[in-house]
């Protein structure tokens, strides 16, 4: 668990007033714990926790709906400018789940929109969520409403993933990063049940930069430590990793590099299949 002891607190309603940044520049690091606690603990003076309920550290649980064709997922791995990614999210301390459609606005910013959902529908998309899809889909010129209503018909969960997550905010930077910890990889089977074919990473934390345009404190001193951003993505990467046989194009050498052992224990355990 990162330590977070001595920083000054933010709440949720502070946080999404000040720094929501729904629309924003990311950049994804593979960090080991030792050198995020280092970060964390450089940033202290100037930076903001997120905290809830007493609580600094937050258990989240995502669910990936995708196509039977896992169009979603080609898109990201080809890379195509009009590429979109619909998952649930549930924050596990509170009971709060949002449904949640990603697509890429102009100069590759992010731009999320979500729409608040019941936890116990966090694995299939409901009529009203179906509508969201659809709708999201098309305000954000992602595609033609018969094609938003073709892919929001489609829809099937395919993969999940857990992780802890510890938020700072950086006022006078108009920032925000996230440290995620204690990352699981879970499939699900062409039935919509889970799969016991899932991946822990442990050695490794996600430390992701929001920032509104230009590099942050966080970046500068990831860069300092000799870190690079990694593309990596939990959604298409976990994919990539747990399928075995898909493309792993964009995410091959974060695979390989970075996360070799869990590519071998999913290889090793598809051949004893």
């Amino acid at each position: 668990m990162l330590n977070t002891d001595g920083i000054n607190t933010i709440t949720l309603t502070e946080l999404n007033s000040e720094a929501s940044l729904l629309t924003r520049m990311d950049r994804k690091y593979l960090v080991p714990p030792g050198d995020t606690q280092h970060v964390i603990s450089h940033l202290a003076p100037r930076a903001r926790v997120l905290q809830i309920d007493g609580l600094r550290h937050f258990r989240y649980a995502s669910t990936y709906f995708d196509t039977p064709g896992l169009d979603a997922y080609f898109l990201a791995a080809r890379k195509r400018r009009r590429r979109y990614k619909i998952r649930t999210r549930t924050y596990l301390d509170s009971g709060l789940c949002f449904l949640e459609v990603k697509t890429n606005g102009s100069r590759e910013a992010t731009v999320k929109d979500r729409f608040k959902y019941d936890p116990d529908d966090a694995d299939r998309i409901t009529p009203d969520g179906h509508l969201f899809v659809i709708e999201r889909l098309v305000e954000s010129g992602t595609c033609t409403p018969d094609e938003a209503r073709t892919i929001a018909d489609a829809l099937v969960p395919v993969m999940d993933s857990t992780y802890s997550r510890t938020t700072l905010h950086l006022p006078h930077d108009e920032a925000r990063a996230t440290f995620d910890t204690q990352l699981t990889w879970d499939l699900f089977g062409p039935d919509g049940k889970r799969l016991e074919r899932g991946v822990s990473v442990g050695h490794l934390n996600v430390v992701e930069t929001k920032n509104p345009s230009t590099a942050s404190p966080t970046d500068r001193l990831l860069w300092h430590q000799g870190h690079r951003p990694a593309r990596i993505s939990k959604y298409a990467t976990g994919m990539a990793l747990l399928h075995g046989k898909l493309p792993t194009n964009r995410w091959n050498r974060t695979i390989k590099r970075n996360l070799g052992r869990y590519w071998r224990q999913v290889q090793s355990r598809q051949l004893a299949a």
